[in-house]
């Protein structure tokens, strides 16, 4: 599908030196998936377009904003037409990480650290490096259009109003090299879904697509893997519902 085939469409190719978009998951292994997810591109879409996603902030876990259009959304790596994508580079870093107690857990080491944090462990996490995704982003409604027409303006600074944070790659501390926008898609190995039955794909990856902070059980996610030759036509199986 290419960006003539609809009425509100963006081509989005985001570059950073360093990401991490990383599963829901507790403990002491913080790991990446090999590539955006739909649900971070989407953040990042609105984030480009100055829509606030925050709902309610007097809440312990940060609420989504009701009310805020859906986006169908393509995944791809960058690489040059016809060829494939290098093999991704994936680094670990390791760090004390400072968790929160519960219940009593841990509670005989408080008074050893005289006030101090006390509840700590070394994590590993992981860092992709080099990242280079193409997102393409289609509008569903007069909302989502509206959404789309924001983007550019945004990147080049031009929206007058209030910004509530910089975009980044899965991490607070990971920045955006740089972003190009085109009304057509660029080459890239695009990501479509693995259905049952098929054979295995390299680069097979899970990727959500929707999260629900309140109900996990509603989160969305589903196995995806890229293409093997890089193109400019989007498989239409590879647009994805995010929200």
């Amino acid at each position: 599908m290419s960006a003539t085939d609809a009425t509100s469409t963006i081509w989005l190719r985001v570059r950073a030196p360093f990401a991490a978009f990383r599963p829901l998951a507790a403990g002491v292994f913080r790991g990446t998936t090999r590539t955006i997810s739909h649900s971070a591109a989407y953040g990042l879409v609105l984030n480009f377009a100055a829509v606030d996603s925050r709902g309610d902030g007097a809440r312990a876990v940060t609420a989504k904003r009701a009310g805020l259009p859906m986006l169908d959304l393509a995944i791809g790596d960058s690489a040059p037409e016809g060829k494939g994508v290098a093999a991704r580079e994936v680094a670990v870093l390791y760090q004390q990480l400072h968790g929160y107690p519960v219940g009593n857990s841990s509670a005989d080491l408080a008074e050893k650290t005289h006030g101090a944090k006390y509840h700590i462990a070394p994590a590993r996490r992981e860092l992709l490096i080099g990242l280079d995704v193409v997102i393409g982003a289609r509008a569903n409604d007069e909302d989502g259009a509206r959404v789309l027409e924001r983007v550019a303006k945004g990147l080049s600074g031009e929206l007058e109003c209030d910004r509530y944070g910089l975009p980044f790659v899965g991490d607070n501390n990971l920045m955006i090299d740089r972003v190009d926008v085109a009304g057509a898609p660029f080459s890239a190995c695009w990501y479509t879904p693995v259905r049952p039955g098929d054979t295995a794909r390299e680069g097979t990856v899970r990727l959500t697509s929707v999260i629900d902070r309140d109900d996990s059980a509603r989160t969305a996610a589903g196995l995806f893997a890229p293409s093997e030759r890089a193109t400019v036509d989007v498989p239409p199986e590879a647009w994805v519902r995010a929200g």
